[in-house]
């Protein structure tokens, strides 16, 4: 595996791991952020009802996900998981066509942006999993 590839793998992987640690650890404000959200999402999916156990499990998943994505283990598996808590993530604390403030709807917006990025980030993972190695 060429050194390029090592070095994407750890980079991606090592955000996941930091800020899903972050958030299993301390969810904090992501709480109050993820409620409407998990509240649609209970509509069609049953959900444990404490949004504070959600976001903690949400982080581990992230934070676990991004450790094999790093360390090169179940690249496929890591991404897919890593892809299943990014999108709910994004729409839960992105929702910047909700918001009034033309400065904090741009910050949203780059935020969004930001997380469709990775999203982005993570099907090229995932795709080069695929690959023959070099």
């Amino acid at each position: 595996m060429s050194l390029l590839r090592v070095v994407a793998r750890m980079l991606t992987g090592s955000t996941y791991t930091v800020l899903g640690w972050e958030a299993a650890t301390e969810p904090g404000a992501r709480v109050g952020a993820a409620a409407d959200t998990l509240a649609r999402i209970r509509k069609v999916v049953p959900l444990p009802a404490d949004d504070e156990t959600i976001v903690r499990a949400n982080g581990a998943a992230q934070a676990v996900g991004g450790a094999f994505l790093a360390l090169g283990l179940f690249p496929r598996l890591s991404t897919t998981v890593l892809a299943a808590s990014l999108i709910p993530t994004t729409l839960a604390g992105h929702e910047f066509w909700t918001v009034e403030d033309p400065d904090a709807r741009k910050q949203q917006r780059v935020q969004f942006q930001k997380n469709a990025a990775m999203l982005g980030g993570l099907a090229f993972a995932y795709l080069d999993a695929r690959r023959p190695r070099d």
